[in-house]
């Protein structure tokens, strides 16, 4: 039996935001638009973005390579990664509901504790 991901286009993800915040369409496209632009920008320019409760997006350089077959090599080039905090992998895991209070705690403390390790790997970076 075959499995398939189902995939949001950008219309269908901008409509479901706009229907749970309640807000125009228009005005919801025009934060995306700019959250985008922010994001990539900074990224682009070698800045971290550190989404509390989210993840993280940075930069990764690459080095370019010998390509086996074929005439041309692959030059340096640079893509962007993403890294998912450990309480939203949690919550992709199952209901929040199902969670106690003291796991709540716990969860909060480990995002503290994972957001100043990331604060301190980004300021020793050259």
């Amino acid at each position: 039996m075959e499995t398939t991901n189902p995939r949001v286009s950008k219309r269908e993800f901008i409509s479901r935001v706009a229907t749970r915040s309640e807000l125009p369409i228009r005005v919801v496209n025009k934060v995306y638009e700019s959250l985008l632009g922010e994001l990539t920008g900074a990224v682009s320019c070698g800045e971290a973005v550190m989404l509390t409760s989210f993840g993280r997006f940075y930069r990764q350089d690459h080095k370019g390579h010998k390509v086996r077959f074929g005439k041309s090599n692959v030059d340096d080039y640079v893509v962007l990664k993403f890294s998912a905090s450990s309480s939203f992998n949690r919550r992709l895991g199952g209901n929040e509901d199902d969670i106690s209070p003291d796991t709540h705690g716990a969860i909060e403390d480990a995002d503290e504790f994972e957001n100043i390790t990331e604060d301190r790997e980004l300021r020793a970076a050259p």
